[in-house]
């Protein structure tokens, strides 16, 4: 799911934009916008934390992808002064440190780091003295090498019941509201018996069968006693209770057992008997983060909506731990919830959301929703510490980059935080407007960012779209925005139907017809922009990445509108990306079912449907490593285009899985220091090449 970014701008409709609404532009001899090597050069910001005394903040920064695209953690005042950086990575660590969080009595910071052979758990004190990592040995729960059938066999009986502890990979933590026990996540180890196994190539895969799983464990942070609990693996996430006595585990099914049918299930651990633990009856499968009520009476979890709507579209619950059941507090919500843990203000439950192209904050006041006020149009990963003695987050705005915001209540008067500059050099800022079409009935939004040379000329014009199809573009700043208004170009960046942001209806209304009224909704913006904004109509392209390189697919098959096509990661054929895919559930959603039951509407959904009609030149760019919409699918595309005699170039990248690569050619930090440079000037140069530049 891709989230590019701009400058929200009131605008009711196309028809009530003119000319003399446009954003200033700049000057030509002062304007400064990115090279492709620039885009090399910008860091990022992330997981802004409270300290507990609430003078300071924890946040995550992302080193430039031209310095290894690590991350680190820094603290940064909150009174105004200058934020110093806190952990630093051995040449050996190529990830750095993350997932950041303060010790209840501020005492110290733990983080995971990968510093040695395995991710660990470290504590760094903040009264000085070096990050120490917690010891994590445990006995392994399975040995696939001791089954009667293991390759090869052993030489000799071997004790299975007195394993010798192994250390293990902790992937995940979550520390008590007290400070005395640390829920750790870790992965089952490689034994030695199995590792002998992969040496000597002993090492056939039973598809589906595989033992090992990501278990809960309670860390003792001052003597370093582990103690496993009876929750059953894949765990994926906790919440503690506000009186450190008991947490709720959020656990999914072995081997892709979700690909069949939601299989989650809910856990309460006791921290005085965690040996057993009791499942949560009623709690629903598709239940993904959760929060205790202060008083521990209650739950509010985040699931599926109860609406038609497509998997992993959710609404905000609220459990009663008395009787088990459940109500919905956002069924009738016209925005979209969003995916972040559900935070409490008082005896008031926040919880992100969707508003059209802007992402705020609801506070749920006798179960009713009400929107939170925030002087950017993004705002993310809002939090405080346990005395409520402040809130923090992330807000951007098309021409704003993200920076921490500090207040004193969440929707009060906020002050930006002093952070390390993310960018190498100034670049123009060009806000972008929101813009309004209708559609089949249906109204649906875009944002239109225009370069400086509309002022004097007409000028070409970018369509972006965004992946999912359950995503949405929002007004937050994204580098590839001014990297692309440099070349001298226009971008449209649309919410076709099936984005989230605009309810559950406007979210399920491109089931079964993924490449109709999302196609044209989408053709429909680009005759709005064309009819009221200096575009020039023989230079348009069209890119998308993920959905949007699928609808880039559909786009080449049923227009010759554009002159140039690009298309990152797409599905091409529904039914063969069916069965390669990672994951399925989510497809059956919108073609009704199996795809084999419904040949017919799989294959009206898939681009290579129309791939007879191709004409516009097509660049495709995708993953080797892509498990989501797997490398095949680029493949058939290029097969076909080339077999077509439409001119087609594929590119594909090395090591690089679906986000990851996304990620890089947009702009944001990657470990691959060329991979999202090259993407970049691909584009250009194709785009160029079909504009006749």
């Amino acid at each position: 799911m891709l989230f590019c970014m701009r400058k929200f701008v009131e605008c009711a409709a196309v028809a009530a934009v003119c000319l003399g609404s446009l954003p200033l532009l700049h000057a030509a001899d002062r304007d400064s916008f990115p090279s492709n090597e620039d885009m090399r050069h910008v860091r990022s910001l992330a997981q802004p934390k409270l300290s507990p005394d609430g003078r300071s903040v924890l946040v995550q920064i992302t080193d430039a992808t031209a310095d290894g695209g690590k991350s680190h953690l820094w603290l940064v005042d909150v009174r105004g002064g200058a934020a110093r950086q806190l952990t630093y990575s051995p040449a050996s660590d190529k990830r750095g440190e993350s997932q950041g969080m303060w010790m209840p009595d501020g005492s110290a910071i733990l983080f995971v780091a990968h510093r040695g052979e395995h991710t660990q758990l470290f504590r760094l004190p903040m009264d000085g003295g070096e990050a120490h990592a917690f010891e994590v040995k445990l006995a392994p729960p399975v040995d696939e090498s001791l089954a009667p059938d293991a390759i090869p066999p052993a030489k000799k009986a071997v004790d299975a019941t007195k394993p010798e502890p192994i250390e293990c990979d902790v992937e995940r933590y979550f520390v008590a509201p007290d400070g005395k026990t640390i829920a750790i996540l870790v992965r089952d180890p490689e034994t030695p018996g199995e590792k002998k196994e992969h040496d000597e190539k002993a090492d056939a895969v039973l598809v589906d069968h595989d033992p090992h799983g990501a278990r809960l464990y309670l860390l003792d942070p001052k003597s370093g006693k582990i103690t496993l609990t009876s929750v059953p693996p894949d765990v994926q996430r906790v919440a503690w209770t506000r009186q450190s006595d008991k947490l709720l585990a959020l656990a999914e099914g072995m081997n892709h057992a979700g690909d069949l049918s939601p299989d989650g299930t809910a856990w309460v651990v006791t921290v005085t008997d965690p040996t057993h633990s009791a499942q949560l009856k009623g709690f629903p499968p598709t239940a993904g983060v959760a929060a205790w009520s202060p008083d521990a009476s209650e739950i509010f979890y985040l699931a599926q909506s109860r609406n038609d709507a497509p998997p992993g579209y959710e609404d905000l619950y609220r459990y009663k731990v008395s009787d088990g059941s459940s109500d919905d507090l956002t069924a009738d919500f016209k925005g979209s919830i969003g995916h972040d843990e559900p935070l409490f203000d008082g005896d008031n439950v926040l919880e992100s959301a969707e508003m059209g192209m802007r992402s705020t904050e609801l506070r749920f006041a006798d179960g009713r929703p009400e929107p939170l006020q925030f002087e950017t149009a993004t705002v993310t990963q809002l939090n405080t510490n346990a005395k409520e003695t402040g809130w923090v987050w992330l807000g951007s705005s098309g021409d704003k980059i993200p920076a921490v915001y500090y207040a004193e209540k969440p929707g009060g008067s906020a002050l930006a935080l002093k952070t390390p500059d993310l960018l190498p050099a100034v670049w123009t800022e060009v806000g972008s407007q929101l813009i309004s079409w209708t559609n089949g009935g249906m109204t649906i939004e875009g944002l239109l960012t225009l370069p400086p040379e509309a002022a004097h000329h007409k000028v070409p014009l970018i369509v972006d779209v965004h992946g999912g199809p359950t995503g949405a573009f929002e007004d937050n700043w994204s580098a590839l925005i001014p990297f692309l208004l440099g070349q001298g170009w226009a971008v449209l960046r649309t919410n076709p139907r099936g984005s989230t942001g605009y309810g559950a209806a406007f979210a399920a209304a491109n089931k079964n017809d993924m490449g109709g009224a999302d196609y044209r909704d989408i053709m429909a913006g680009v005759d709005a922009v064309l009819a009221k904004f200096p575009i020039d109509s023989n230079q348009l392209a069209l890119m998308g990445y993920s959905y949007g390189g699928e609808m880039a697919g559909f786009v080449e098959g049923r227009t010759d509108r554009f002159r140039a096509i690009v298309s990152g990661a797409p599905v091409i054929d529904q039914e063969s990306e069916y069965g390669t895919e990672n994951g399925s559930y989510y497809d059956r959603w919108f073609y009704g079912g199996y795809p084999w039951e419904h040949a017919e509407s799989a294959w009206r959904q898939s681009a290579l449907a129309d791939v007879a009609k191709a004409k516009t030149p097509f660049l495709l760019l995708q993953g080797e490593s892509d498990r989501t919409d797997p490398l095949g699918q680029s493949e058939e595309m290029y097969r076909a285009l080339r077999q077509m005699g439409v001119p087609v170039e594929f590119v594909e990248y090395p090591r690089e899985d679906h986000g990851p690569l996304a990620q890089g050619i947009f702009g944001s930090p990657s470990p691959e220091p060329w991979h999202g440079f090259d993407g970049r000037q691909r584009i250009v140069a194709f785009i160029k090449k079909a504009f006749g530049e």
